[in-house]
């Protein structure tokens, strides 16, 4: 069976992170060790005892959306949330700390548990937690990729980039919050970008911003833009919708669709704000991709992109691009020429 980009991201970062924390406890091991025991057998404790408590919570932190039985943790309240993941933690950390001493003390007569060791254990733990939490938290809400490029300083000053930029807009968005109410309506909402972001991830796409019922997702210029990625993501987040019909119908009453424009070109991309900080593109691309969404509704299509990106981008043997007549854009000289992108005969979505 082959796994996902998303499965195969989500197991990478769970990796990385247990070989940090591994290390992080290897050296703590160590260091709390007392004088007469072996230097490997403090490493050797301080590995197990990762293992045990920073695998298992990396685990529950990175892969607990895709966990249908933990779906009712989303529905809390803030205070709820952290106090559920405050008890998870406790438990994990203690009894990972009891477990490890146990395993690492076979063949002992004697073992000693609760110590002043096993106190400092508790507190670097703890402290290893909410750190982690903190940094996952922060990248759930920023975007990962946001989040990297803020640590770094990359767009501290303003600079100019050939980006890629996909727009999907649910249609009847107004119709279906007046028949589901606002509360059922998000919750749609938050099932449609679900299906959305795992073809993001398919295609390597950055999801750079939500805007009530639409979608900005982007790609940088480059090798993984010319594959045609880009192309088939709209494509590709309508077979995942399609493919969980059945439960948005037995949830909600009716299966989203939506419409879709991709556009290329030069945008300045730069931090912004003061209070909060987030990275803004400014420019023409992503304003003519707008005017293309727009397009899509009045013509009465689904999928449109602009001859630029067609230009730059190798189209997927199961698409087909239909050339239409030129669109003119408001504040832009020359008018735009556009394809509508679709599925070739005889393809199917699911």
């Amino acid at each position: 069976m082959t796994m996902s980009r998303r499965n195969r991201r989500e197991w990478r970062i769970i990796l990385w992170i247990s070989l940090a924390s591994a290390v992080l406890s290897a050296y703590f091991g160590q260091a709390v060790a007392p004088a007469e025991e072996p230097l490997l057998t403090g490493v050797l404790q301080g590995i197990l005892t990762s293992l045990l408590i920073a695998t298992p919570i990396t685990v529950f932190e990175v892969r607990r959306a895709r966990i249908n039985s933990l779906g009712w943790m989303r529905r809390l309240p803030l205070a709820g949330y952290f106090l559920v993941k405050v008890a998870f933690y406790c438990v994990v950390i203690v009894a990972g700390l009891i477990l490890s001493r146990l395993l690492m003390s076979i063949g002992t007569p004697r073992v000693t548990i609760f110590d002043s060791i096993f106190r400092n254990s508790v507190l670097f733990a703890i402290g290893m937690s909410v750190f982690g939490n903190l940094v996952v938290e922060t990248g759930r809400l920023l975007g990962f990729g946001t989040l990297k490029h803020l640590l770094v300083g990359r767009y501290a000053r303003p600079r100019s980039e050939q980006k890629a930029f996909l727009l999907i807009d649910m249609k009847d968005s107004t119709g279906l919050a007046e028949k589901l109410g606002a509360i059922r309506f998000h919750e749609l909402l938050n099932a449609f970008f679900r299906d959305v972001a795992d073809a993001a991830i398919e295609c390597d796409a950055e999801i750079h911003k939500y805007v009530g019922d639409e979608v900005i997702l982007t790609w940088p210029a480059g090798p993984a833009l010319k594959e045609g990625d880009c192309l088939a993501c709209p494509f590709l987040a309508r077979q995942n919708i399609a493919r969980n019909a059945a439960r948005y119908r037995d949830r909600f009453g009716a299966v989203p669709e939506f419409r879709a424009a991709l556009h290329c070109g030069e945008i300045v991309a730069g931090e912004i704000g003061d209070v909060r900080r987030e990275i803004a593109y400014v420019g023409d691309t992503l304003n003519v991709a707008a005017r293309l969404l727009e397009a899509c509704k009045s013509l009465g299509l689904d999928v449109l992109v602009s001859a630029e990106l067609l230009a730059q981008v190798r189209l997927p043997p199961d698409l087909q691009a239909e050339r239409l007549p030129t669109l003119t854009i408001r504040g832009r000289d020359a008018p735009l020429e556009i394809a509508v992108l679709s599925l070739r005969v005889g393809q199917t979505q699911a």
